[in-house]
């Protein structure tokens, strides 16, 4: 798997980007249609959108097994938002993922991914995470398989991913 280490909190830094929990004036300034200057010039998309509202409402969501921007290292810009939806339930962490139009293709969304999910089988009481993802788009599906997410199931429109801790053998 993919090796992270922490920059300073809780932020996640992989080779290229960092995973950082969303400050709450960031929240605001997507929810209110305020840009920033540290901002992709197509973030945030309607994907991000949603989960400044969500985190608005839900300030759990911000924790340290929350929600993060992705951000660029070499340009500083924000990219696009991974989040994990916390609480586990039954030991399993939902995770979620977008990157914007202009930084697609570039391998990014697979390398958050990667660190998220090493990180958040670190948290206390997780041996699972898990994503589900439409049909409809299949390059979600290769990030997922590309993370090392295993398809578990497939439904008329979506398909459902999980991976495991290290030493535990369901899958």
């Amino acid at each position: 798997m993919f090796s992270f280490f922490s920059l300073s909190g809780a932020d996640l830094v992989t080779s290229r980007l960092v995973l950082r929990t969303w400050p709450t004036a960031e929240l605001s300034a997507v929810l209110s249609g305020v840009r920033l200057p540290h901002w992709a010039s197509d973030f945030p998309a309607e994907g991000d959108q949603v989960i400044a509202g969500f985190a608005s409402e839900h300030p759990e969501a911000l924790g340290e097994y929350g929600q993060r921007q992705i951000t660029e290292r070499d340009s500083g810009l924000v990219v696009g938002s991974i989040g994990l939806f916390w609480p586990p339930s039954d030991g399993c962490l939902e995770i979620g993922y977008g990157v914007v139009a202009s930084r697609r293709g570039r391998g990014y969304a697979t390398e958050a991914t990667r660190a998220l999910v090493e990180f958040a089988l670190t948290a206390p009481g997780v041996h699972t995470v898990c994503a589900d993802v439409e049909l409809a788009n299949p390059a979600s599906v290769r990030v997922l398989e590309k993370a090392g997410l295993r398809r578990r199931s497939t439904g008329e429109t979506t398909a459902s991913f999980r991976t495991v801790s290290p030493g535990l053998t369901r899958q």
